[in-house]
């Protein structure tokens, strides 16, 4: 009889993924890094275990989307108060805060639930070519607990 084979936390190994959004498609660009950071791409891949990477995305305010989208894409927030909806579209997002795009994008694409948390943390996107993540891109995996 075959075993099924079940990932321990243990044996997991964080990579660190460089994305540059240069006129890149914000939804393909998107789908591309959230199927990096659920760890889609190794064959460990487990729906109830966070097997992913750490993805930096630089360049964000120069990621390009298709159509209309610029002005008619729009999205929404609430104060918590009473007639407190607020709305803005992708245009005005874009200028203002260009890494809150990415990472909505990406939101929608994980899981909605305290597994999603967890996968979403290890995102991080900068609107130029600046991070300060430049040690942890260009060296080997690391193991997760060995972080300090």
């Amino acid at each position: 009889m075959v075993k099924t084979y079940s990932v321990k936390a243990s044996e997991i190994t964080r990579d660190w993924h460089l994305v540059d959004a240069t006129d890149q498609v914000l939804g393909k660009l998107a789908t591309d890094v959230a199927q990096l950071l659920m760890g889609k791409h190794k064959p460990i891949f487990s729906r109830h275990i966070d097997t992913g990477d750490h993805v930096v995305v630089i360049n964000a305010k120069k990621v390009k989307v298709t159509g209309n989208k610029m002005k008619q894409k729009t999205y929404y927030r609430h104060t918590g108060y009473p007639g407190g909806l607020k709305s803005t579209n992708l245009e005005s997002l874009l200028e203002k805060y260009p890494e809150r795009v990415i990472e909505h994008a990406v939101r929608g694409m994980i899981p909605h639930n305290k597994l999603g948390d967890q996968i979403i943390k290890k995102l991080r996107v900068y609107a130029g070519p600046e991070h300060p993540h430049q040690s942890q891109v260009n060296t080997a995996p690391a193991k997760t607990g060995e972080e300090e």
